[in-house]
This record gives structure tokens, sequence and C-alpha cells, in this order.
């Protein structure tokens, strides 16, 4: 009898063990980044958005409005990076678009070690090694004993590759040579079919630019739909995560500027594919089984010459000329020629293999760079990289410098313009814009989270572009990524 009570103890144990319920988890996360959309655009256009598309967003979801940037420079690369990371250039390692490792100029997701597959350009020849951090999407994996999916798309390749992360099944990104989406051997050696068949039915012409068409943000949310239909996406054990980038905002904004009808009829086209993209969700995932957010890589300054049309201080700082300037004095002084290698990205590369060949003193060689600089008018900061912490500058530019710089991939010096001012010579006919600095219009971007779990609400309390993963990580009860600095936003009940 005591037996038989023992085995019925067990049984009922091991009964109310198996009825514990799972820990609640969405089916999918959708991340979705909108490249160079500033924080006003939410409410610039407001009155032409469709209530299916980023209204949706804004009376279904949660909006973080003080969602600010927290290093420099705010560029595509480090924006997707952080964003999916967690955390600064300081520790993930991409340091700009462009940037140097060991004296030679790489891009930020550029992987000779690999093949392009679709494709036999270089374009094909990306993966993401260059980043040293763990995203979400590797997070997920983590969790779930890689028992997850997870999937990346855009028109540029670091928009695809940076967000999904190391472990991700596949990045998709758009080569205009072939005029189709390819991927690299990093991830697989030959397309699947469906995207075989979706290249057969959405291609170009061969040099056909979708970054500076609406068709570039068209073409993103098609190839975004047809991974979550043929991947399955959503419909598995565990949560899943899809990686959407928009690339083309970046490049109409650049030539085009943040005003106008170029820039009206790419926001148009946004909240048009968002809104048919939702439909999807709902359709394939089911609505409140996924959670989504939207945000930014980064924001862009006005033009300069709209700027002073409207007696507002701007301009640009003739960095071609400085750099002439920089090289003579060095050579004058230091006995070497070419010395500054590159600028990119506000930040200036010494070539050290040229000043080690002459046994020049690097120190004395970044102080005359620094002094010629120092006259500029255009320039507000000038700083060692080295020695950021003496720089008499403001704590909130030191603590953005110190978050960007990544040693060895950063440069020597990095400069500050003034604000409205940009790092190139403005022509009076000149009518695109650029960004990259620490100044809101660049830092401050939008941030909403939709779905599974998110209330109605908005907040104005200061939020960081590293929170957001965090935020995620938290809400699906997973480690965060391995150097993610973010704090996880807290949702305020809805009055």
């Amino acid at each position: 009898m005591k037996r038989l009570l023992i085995i019925v103890a067990v049984c009922c144990a091991t009964l109310g063990l198996m009825a514990q319920p799972r820990i609640d988890r969405p089916k999918l996360v959708v991340g979705i980044v909108v490249d160079q959309m500033r924080w006003d655009y939410l409410y610039y256009y407001y009155e032409d958005y469709s209530s299916d598309g980023i209204k949706r967003l804004l009376n279904e979801g949660y909006s973080c409005e003080n969602t600010m940037i927290n290093y420099v420079p705010t560029v595509t690369a480090i924006g997707h990076a952080s964003l999916y990371t967690g955390t600064v250039p300081f520790f993930h390692g991409i340091a700009g678009n462009g940037f140097m490792i060991n004296g030679k100029p790489v891009s930020s997701s550029e992987d000779k070690n690999v093949e392009g597959v679709g494709t036999d350009s270089k374009v094909g020849m990306n993966s993401p090694r260059n980043l040293r951090s763990t995203t979400i999407g590797d997070e997920l994996k983590h969790a779930f004993d890689f028992d997850c999916k997870v999937y990346g798309v855009a028109i540029k390749p670091r928009a695809a590759i940076l967000p999904a992360g190391h472990s991700a099944d596949a990045a998709y990104w758009w080569d205009s040579n072939v005029g189709h989406f390819v991927t690299s051997t990093y991830y697989m050696d030959r397309l699947p079919n469906w995207v075989e068949k979706f290249n057969h039915k959405y291609n170009t012409e061969p040099k056909h630019d979708l970054n500076t068409s609406n068709e570039g943000v068209t073409y993103t949310f098609r190839m975004a739909e047809a991974i979550l239909e043929n991947e399955k996406l959503g419909r598995g054990k565990y949560t899943d995560m899809l990686c959407v980038s928009v690339s083309s905002t970046d490049a109409i904004g650049h030539t085009y500027s943040t005003r106008g009808r170029e820039n009206y009829e790419v926001y148009m086209q946004l909240d048009k594919e968002l809104a048919h993209f939702f439909k999807e969700l709902d359709k394939q995932v089911g609505r409140g089984n996924y959670l989504l957010f939207l945000s930014a890589d980064h924001g862009g300054a006005h033009n300069p010459n709209f700027m002073k049309e409207h007696d507002q201080p701007a301009g640009g700082w003739d960095s071609k000329t400085a750099r002439t300037n920089m090289n003579e004095a060095i050579n004058r002084e230091c006995g070497v020629p070419d010395a500054i290698q590159a600028i990119y990205d506000y930040r200036i590369y010494l070539n050290h293999n040229k000043i080690d060949s002459v046994g020049a003193d690097v120190e004395q060689v970044k102080k005359v760079a620094i002094d010629v600089l120092n006259k500029e008018d255009e320039l507000v900061a000038v700083v060692d990289y080295e020695k950021i912490q003496e720089a008499s500058i403001p704590e909130i530019l030191k603590e953005r410098l110190i978050n960007g710089y990544h040693r060895g991939r950063s440069g020597d010096i990095v400069v500050m313009t003034q604000a409205g001012y940009f790092p190139y010579r403005v022509k009076s006919d000149y009518k695109g814009t650029t960004h990259g600095s620490w100044n809101p219009y660049d830092s401050h971007i939008p941030l909403v989270f939709m779905g599974w779990h998110v209330p109605h609400g908005e907040t104005n309390k200061p939020t960081r572009i590293v929170d957001i993963a965090a935020t995620v990580c938290a809400m699906l009860h997973i480690q965060m990524p391995n150097a993610c600095i973010g704090d996880a936003i807290t949702f305020d009940a809805p009055k």
C-alpha cells in the first residue's frame, strides 16, 4: 500500500510539472529599420499616412518619443549593428560604413573569404564577420538551442547582414549588377528554389539603382513577405525573427534632402508597404502573435542652402582642403609626406606605416594635425581619440565619442562641426543631405513597439538606441546580447 501511494504521488508530481505553463513568448519578432528616418517624420507626414500603416503603429503601439543615439558617428552600419546588439562601436567593432583594419580600408560587412551566391560580383562578398558581438537573433538561437529561424533582408548588404547576426539562417540583399537579391557562401552554397522564383518575378535590368527608387521599398517588403511565407516564420515551436531594413529612404534623402516631393513620395510608399506587410503578418502569423518594432539607424540634417534661405546657420567644412593643409604642415614639421591616410565620417586616420618608416613621433604628428584643425572655424571640437577624457568638451559629446571609438578601427583624431555644418564643402546648387554628427537631427530617431504584450501609449522618458535589444530580450525572457549596455524599457500602463 505504501509503495502504491508513493507511485501515485510521483505520478501526480510529474503530471503537475507537465501541466506547468510554458513561458509566454510571441511566435515571431519583427524588426524594421528605416534608413535615415528622422523622428519627426512620424508627425511631419502624419496627416497623409494611411490608417493601416504608420498611423496603425502609433495608434496601436507604444512610442518612445525621446530615443537618442548615444555615440558618434551616426551612420548606417553602426546604427544597424548597435540597434540589434544593444551596444556601441567600442564593443561591437563596426566603426563606420567604411573604416580601417590594420591600415587597410574595408567596408562594414566586407568579407573577402566568401563568395557571392546568385552573383559573381563583389557585392556578394559580404558577411557579419567584422561584427564583434552577438545580436538579438544570435541570442534567440542560444535560447532555443538553434531550433528557431532568423533572417535579414535589405537593399544594402550591411543593412541585411548586421541585424541578422552571426548565426542567421540567411541574409539577402540586392545586387544591381544582376538585378536581383543575392546572398553569400557564409550562409549557403546556392539560393533556395523559392528565392530563384522570386528573383525571376521581381528583377530589374542590370545597373538599375533601387537605392534611389521607391521600388526599393516595395521590393524589400515583397522579399520580406516571401521569406515569411516560404520559410514559415512564426509557425515553429520557438520564436523566430525577421529583420527588415528599408534602404531607399537613405539614398533618396542624400540626393534630395529632408524636404520636397521625392522625400514625401518615398515615405508615402513606405506607409503603403507597411500597411500591406502588417496585413500579411496578421494573416500568416496572427494579430497579437508577433512583436514588432520600428526604428531608424540615424536621422538626417536639413540642407544647408535650405537653412540659409531661412536665415538659419549652416554650411560645410572643406575637409579636402584641411587634409591638404595637414599633410603639408606634417611634412614640413615632422618630415612625413602624405601622413593623412583617410578621412571617414569626421575621423582622421594617420598613415602609421609612413610615420614609422621615417622614425617620426606619432604624438608630434597628431599635435601638428590638431593645430591645423583648430584653426578651422567650422569645427567646434578637435579631439585626439586617445585623450578624450582630457578634452575641454561637454560631457554629452565626450561620452558619445568614447562610445563610438574602437581602437584600431576608428582612426586617430575626430572632429565635430558646428551645428548645421556638413563635413564637406557645400556648393550653392547642392540640394542633398548627410548625417553622422551628435546633433539631434542625426541622433533623434523613432522607436515604436507594436503587437504582442505591447500596450498603447507613449513616453518622453530618455531612451537610447542600445535599449532596443535589451527590451526585446527582456520581453522574451532570454539573455541580452553579449556586449549589450542597454536597459530594458518599461511600458507605462495606459492611463
